[in-house]
């Protein structure tokens, strides 16, 4: 799909009518300024729902649409289920203190971690594990942008096992007195979901990267929720989600 209506002149009733329409108009123009760009995607669908309905996550479909309009040479997106990420293995409370993130956990690949900065003990102790795939890029990257979906009343599960993943990164600097390597990156987090709570976890998800330290930007944050009825689970509502999606963006 692509975004046939992301200027604002082309199209004049979406800019007057949908509030949704101009947070994404807002979000492109901001992005527009920037000259690394990295997307993570963390929504998913089910191999035979690609393949017979030709269907992605919402979420997904929009953070490829903008990407595209943007330009591969400026943005990248990488799509996080389909990565080997392994569970966090919980080194933040330990009898002896917080040893996540510490300099002997330091991954000592310079292809894997050229910059030095991926510090994480189950990227030593797996060698399988590719969260190193993420934060080559991110550290080569001025702005990143999580995108995902709300599953009963939170973001879904890949985003938060990402998170747990990342926690290294907030340590380095709350924990373990040393700089904050992130502070420059701009960030926001984009959700979709059919009924329930997505303002609310925007907002939490919001604190949650200010705590990393990450440079969360609002205009970069918000959620698109189909119906504010949390008690509408009828088939005609979900299937009527999808038409109404595309509208919103003027995704073609």
């Amino acid at each position: 799909m692509e975004l046939t209506h992301i200027l604002e002149e082309l199209n004049l009733d979406l800019k007057k009518n949908n509030e949704h329409y101009n947070m994404l108009v807002d979000t492109v123009k901001f992005l527009e300024k920037r000259e690394r760009i990295l997307f993570l995607t963390t929504s998913n669908r089910g191999e035979w729902a690609i393949k017979e309905l030709n269907e992605e996550p919402k979420s997904t479909i929009l953070a490829k649409s903008i990407a595209n309009y943007l330009g591969n040479k400026k943005c990248k997106v990488i799509e996080v289920p389909k990565l080997n990420i392994l569970p966090c293995e919980g080194n933040v409370s330990h009898v002896d203190g917080n040893s996540c993130g510490v300099k002997k956990s330091v991954l000592k690949d310079k292809d894997k971690n050229p910059t030095g900065n991926h510090r994480c003990w189950r990227s030593i102790n797996n060698p399988e594990d590719e969260l190193w795939k993420i934060s080559k890029e991110l550290f080569e990257s001025d702005t990143v942008v999580f995108f995902g979906s709300v599953r009963w009343g939170q973001m879904n599960g890949f985003y938060q096992h990402l998170i747990e993943r990342l926690t290294w990164l907030e340590n380095r600097h709350s924990t373990l007195g040393e700089s904050n390597i992130i502070k420059d990156i701009s960030c926001g987090i984009i959700a979709t979901g059919q009924n329930f709570n997505g303002s609310n976890v925007i907002e939490l998800q919001k604190e949650v990267l200010k705590f990393f330290g990450f440079d969360v930007k609002d205009v970069l944050c918000w959620n698109w929720q189909y119906s504010s009825n949390v008690k509408d689970e009828s088939q005609s509502s979900y299937k009527k989600s999808a038409g109404t999606f595309n509208e919103t963006f003027g995704l073609d």
